[in-house]
């Protein structure tokens, strides 16, 4: 079964398990069982040691990260210890008089910290959910806004650990390659008007609507659904806070991350894996390129916990035993988030996301290779299949890994037709991140807005459905004028594209039931129509 479609097997029990039961944690670990027991050809007790050999793996190679998310953990205990929170809290309040203000401001938050998105998830939502909960806004909206402003604004943000890892996966000045994505990755740009337009005029459809008015009208936030807290007791905050105990340990917190990716870029070694003497790298935007963006949030966020630390005593607001106490704290809120990535790294990795095991790599690059589809539809192709796969899989990063070297090895190193293709990809792959429950920033988003997890992929799918049915369209339209035709063919095929697929659609569904994230569903069989004709 290696290298075929039943790869994608473990991922698909997975998401409709959860989705149908409800139940995040069994399901991902029956996709993994089921993994294990396909590559172990049917032997149970292999497929126990294959399930735990994986397990290790990721969470051995994925280490950075979780000291990263646990120091997260820690700090987001102590800015609420320290009363800053609290104070920040009040004094949003009385700036912010509507709704719109609230979600606005949050989302404003959101795009202002992009050095990394699980750094986004977690701070947004610790710091804007007093202000969320008081205008009553549903955690599902909020656990939106977070998700929709942390790995979108990452992806088109030249200094992030984003930028970092794209940037490794392209030839020559990476970097280089990756800001010229920019102005063409379709949806990360959609998503964000998107979230501000939701924002500003204050209209929701879908699950979501039913969401923000069951919390507007009765005051429940998570509409009936369990959130997915595991803080324990309430937290007693410091009166002496004030805002700048927020302010500064937030921006002490960027700096040492920034700091640190600067750090692992000069320094870090791969050939070793140590840090040495000699420079790694000539110039800054080379260092970005070069660093580990996992080894540098977890330095970076741990030179930040010292830093604050020695912060609060100094101001008095926080005791060294509470500190120490925070520790335990931070750990225990961050749990539930780290067991479910930690079976979301190891249902990609059983799935061989990137080669090994059941090897879907294998499979995408073998039937792309083999492709018949006409040049122009390439960068829309790359980005319903890197929206599949990343949802698939779970990650982003792992798609950008098996799409980006295919897409250079079938359209070469330079032109527009493969900088439109690559930008498809990345837009694509944050796509399948947003709609997939067993996404590391879907997870943290949930966790960030203390919002049941399935809950936050229901009201968040229709959105971001809607979105990529619009990217996939002007993707045919880009890959169009980019070989030779005009912007008057392009927008004839696509209204071909859309009509057809809104026929499709409206023949299952029915036409008064239709809504436009239904045409992403059947944008592949126009596609597959176009073909024909």
């Amino acid at each position: 079964m290696e290298g075929t479609l039943w790869a994608f097997l473990p991922a698909l029990i997975a998401i409709v398990l959860a989705l149908v039961t409800k139940q995040v944690y069994v399901s991902l670990f029956l996709g993994i069982f089921v993994g294990a027991m396909m590559y172990a050809g049917g032997n149970p007790l292999n497929a126990m040691f294959t399930l735990f050999q994986v397990m290790s793996e990721k969470v051995g190679s994925n280490t950075p990260i979780i000291v990263f998310l646990v120091v997260l953990g820690i700090l987001v205990v102590l800015l609420q210890k320290s009363g800053g929170a609290k104070a920040y809290g009040d004094w949003a309040g009385k700036k912010i008089k509507s709704k719109g203000s609230a979600l606005a401001a949050t989302a404003a938050l959101g795009c202002l910290i992009f050095v990394d998105d699980y750094f986004n998830c977690l701070t947004v939502g610790s710091v804007m959910r007093p202000v969320t909960d008081k205008f009553k806004i549903s955690r599902a909206k909020l656990a939106y806004i977070i998700d929709s402003t942390a790995a979108p604004v990452c992806i088109i943000a030249p200094i992030s650990s984003w930028a970092a890892a794209v940037a490794g996966e392209l030839e020559g000045d990476g970097l280089m390659v990756f800001i010229s994505t920019i102005p063409f990755n379709v949806y990360a740009i959609l998503t964000l008007l998107m979230v501000f337009s939701l924002c500003i005029f204050k209209f929701d459809f879908g699950k979501m609507k039913k969401n923000e008015l069951i919390a507007e009208t009765t005051g429940d936030l998570h509409a009936g659904a369990e959130g997915n807290s595991d803080s324990g007791a309430e937290i007693t905050s410091n009166p002496r806070g004030r805002v700048h105990h927020l302010i500064i340990p937030v921006i002490i917190l960027i700096i040492c991350c920034i700091g640190g990716m600067l750090f692992t870029g000069f320094f870090y070694n791969w050939d070793t894996g140590l840090i040495g003497s000699e420079l790694q790298s000539a110039n800054v935007i080379e260092a970005f390129s070069n660093c580990d963006a996992g080894m540098s949030l977890a330095i970076g966020s741990t030179f930040a916990l010292i830093i604050i630390s020695i912060y609060y005593m100094i101001a008095r607001v926080v005791s060294f035993k509470e500190i120490t106490g925070s520790f335990t704290e931070g750990f225990k809120a961050m749990v539930p988030a780290i067991l479910i990535l930690t079976f979301a790294w190891s249902i990609s990795g059983i799935m061989g996301a990137k080669g090994g095991y059941l090897d879907a790599q294998s499979f995408v690059a073998e039937n792309l290779a083999n492709s018949s589809f006409p040049q122009f539809l390439f960068p829309a192709i790359f980005f319903v299949l890197a929206g599949a796969i990343a949802f698939a899989t779970g990650t982003s990063w792992g798609t950008f890994g098996v799409l980006v070297p295919i897409a250079v090895t079938i359209l070469g190193s330079s032109g527009t037709m493969v900088l439109l293709t690559v930008s498809a990809t990345l837009g694509g792959a944050v796509f399948g991140d947003h709609v997939s429950p067993i996404s590391d920033t879907t997870i943290l988003a949930s966790a960030g807005a203390e919002c049941n997890h399935v809950d936050h992929v229901n009201t968040q799918l229709p959105y971001a459905m809607s979105v990529a049915a619009i990217a996939a369209v002007s993707y045919v339209i880009a890959g169009l004028c980019a070989c030779g035709a005009s912007g008057v063919d392009g927008a004839r095929l696509g209204a071909y594209l859309v009509g057809r697929a809104a026929e499709l659609a409206a023949e299952k569904i029915g036409e008064y039931s239709l809504t436009a994230s239904d045409l992403i569903s059947y944008l592949g069989a126009a596609f597959l129509d176009l073909q024909t004709e």
